[in-house]
């Protein structure tokens, strides 16, 4: 993670803001409601997060659905609830609004395992390709991006090229190679992966088939190739949710981070779900960056109004390009 938010936040934890205790009476869920309305202040939320923070959100959604959002709210303060990239995000599209994040450790294995500058190294190899990067990069990365794209739009703006145009996809190898196999393309994959979705168990979730032989698997496409061999349907956070949706089946075997099964329940009170084991000895798959969100913290960030996203105007500019050019492609292409 940039050494800049871990520095920041440890100031923070020194003033007390992280660690200040909360009394214990307080009705958050009331509390952040009335901040929200004292600050003229938007909870944008990810499927990932706990169940409280989906419930108090006004938006909860997946990465397109939150950049897009962050893009056209009137708020004064945007209040992140996912990880540091996604508030970054926000950031570079809102660079006069507040942007927050509950806890600014908050980051995401997937974005720190491509560096700005070793992967400025390796696409100065190439500098024939296109890049395209998952909305899963710090802002580093998007800087040195030429069209960003997410698990749900990265197949339409692949498609949309010229078959003869060469691509770099980073930084998840796992959506690269899906995409490639979709699309029939070879795109040059940079060497990233997030540690949730590849910490699945095939044997567990064989053994989940085998006492629920009427189940379907649904699966992310940051899944291993062989994790996504036997899944019956393959999408985005938001596809995996129409698809639970309106599909026939009453039991659904998930592969993706388990804070998405409260919105899944929510919306099909009468199915059943059950989080794709991993291989190691977690009841579930939940991502520890996602995971440092809580209530309280959301409270303080609000009522104090830090951790705040800052970011240097040159790179944030950089970063926009390419976030642009990926929500035009998006509305011409009715995504």
């Amino acid at each position: 993670m940039d050494v800049n938010i871990v520095e920041a936040t440890d100031k923070l934890e020194k003033n007390g803001f992280l660690d200040l205790e909360i009394d214990p009476t307080l009705d958050l869920f009331e509390e952040i409601n009335k901040l929200k309305k004292e600050k003229n202040a938007v909870i944008l939320a990810h499927y990932y997060q706990e169940p409280d923070i989906q419930d108090i959100a006004d938006y909860i959604g997946d990465s397109l659905g939150l950049a897009q959002n962050a893009a056209k709210t009137e708020a004064d303060i945007i209040v992140f609830a996912g990880v540091h990239f996604m508030a970054e995000t926000a950031k570079i599209l809102n660079p006069g609004k507040k942007v927050l994040l509950p806890d600014l450790r908050a980051g995401c294995s997937l974005s720190d395992s491509c560096p700005p500058g070793l992967f400025k190294i390796f696409k100065d190899k190439y500098p024939d390709h296109l890049v395209i990067s998952y909305i899963n990069c710090s802002a580093g990365i998007k800087a040195l991006s030429d069209i960003i794209c997410t698990s749900s739009n990265a197949q339409a703006i692949v498609e949309s090229l010229p078959v003869e145009q060469k691509i770099i996809f980073a930084p998840d190898r796992n959506l690269g190679s899906f995409i490639n196999k979709q699309t029939g393309r070879n795109m040059l994959l940079w060497d990233g992966a997030c540690m949730v979705h590849e910490i699945f168990s095939l044997e567990k979730i064989f053994k989940i088939k085998s006492r629920h032989p009427e189940a379907k698997f649904i699966a992310h496409p940051e899944c291993e190739e062989a994790v996504l061999a036997v899944a019956d349907f393959i999408g985005s956070t938001t596809q995996l949710l129409k698809f639970a949706k309106e599909d026939e089946a009453m039991v659904f075997i998930v592969g993706t981070e388990a804070g998405i099964l409260h919105k899944m329940q929510a919306n099909n009170l009468t199915k059943t779900f059950i989080a794709a084991p991993p291989n190691n000895a977690c009841a579930c798959n939940d991502c520890p960056h996602m995971k440092l969100n809580t209530l309280e913290k959301l409270y303080l960030c609000m009522k104090y109004e830090l951790p705040e996203i800052i970011m240097d105007e040159v790179l944030r500019l950089a970063a926009k390009r390419p976030i642009d050019k990926m929500l035009k492609l998006s509305e011409e292409l009715g995504l």
